[in-house]
C-alpha cells in the first residue's frame, strides 16, 4: 500500500531525496542565470541603452 521499496533504507532514500532537490535546484540556478544573462541592460547589437539616443537624436544631456 506504500510507495516505498522495502530494499531501500532510510538513509538511502534520504540520500535520493537530495540527490533529485540538488538536481532541481541546480536546473533552477542555471535558468535563472541565462535569463539574467539575456536581460542584462545591453541591446541586441550589444550597445548600452542608458547611452543610446531615443527617437528623436537626444541623448538626454545638455549640449
Amino acid at each position: 500500500m506504500t510507495d516505498r521499496d522495502p530494499d531501500k533504507t532510510q538513509a538511502q532514500s534520504r540520500d535520493e531525496r537530495l540527490r533529485q532537490a540538488l538536481r532541481a535546484n541546480l536546473a533552477r540556478r542555471k535558468q535563472q542565470a541565462r535569463a539574467r544573462a539575456g536581460t542584462g541592460g545591453a541591446g541586441t547589437d550589444g550597445t548600452d541603452n542608458k547611452t543610446t539616443p531615443d527617437a528623436g537624436g537626444e541623448t538626454g544631456k545638455d549640449s
